[in-house]
């Protein structure tokens, strides 16, 4: 069983073990689309760090980014009803990567609905569940590999927990 822990945006820092005291970084990295990525050996941390303090401040950044995501996502998963979860994972990844198109505003870059129940600690067939009910509601779109978000608004409030009739 696979969870996506997160999607990495172009000129964050990934895999940064030597931050967290680690000698390897417990997760594996898989490329969303075609990207360049730049490594160097963790034996070379210290120096990069005394060398370029900007390095250091941006690495204790991601740190202290990350930090806060897993708290957010150990509420989420053991106080949210799935439908809350995966409408703050789109929400997310729409405020991360989202482009404006005549449609909504669209995950940009290619997500199933399996990486989506990855996200969220839930099944495929409850995600296609949920998805094909709000594109009955008319507030998202999927198809292959593509979610569009119509009304972001409306699902906040789902994400929230709050009635939309209120």
């Amino acid at each position: 069983h696979e969870v996506t822990v997160r999607y990495i945006s172009p000129g964050e820092l990934m895999g940064i073990a030597s931050a967290l005291g680690r000698t390897t970084y417990p997760a594996n990295a898989l490329a969303a689309v075609d990207c360049v990525a730049l490594a160097w050996p963790s034996q070379l941390w210290a120096t990069f760090a005394a060398s370029y303090p900007s390095f250091s401040a941006n690495a204790y950044k991601a740190v202290g980014i990350r930090l806060q995501d897993a708290h957010a996502r150990v509420i989420e998963m053991s106080t949210e009803q799935v439908e809350q979860r995966v409408a703050h994972a789109l929400l997310k990844l729409i405020k991360q990567s989202g482009k404006k198109t005549e449609e909504g505003i669209m995950i940009d870059f290619p997500i199933s609905r399996q990486d989506v129940a990855e996200m969220t600690g839930t099944t495929l067939h409850t995600v296609s569940r949920l998805l094909s009910a709000w594109e009955d509601q008319g507030l998202v779109k999927s198809g292959r590999q593509r979610v569009v978000v119509i009304e972001p608004h409306r699902l906040l409030v789902i994400a929230e927990g709050r009635s939309a009739k209120g």
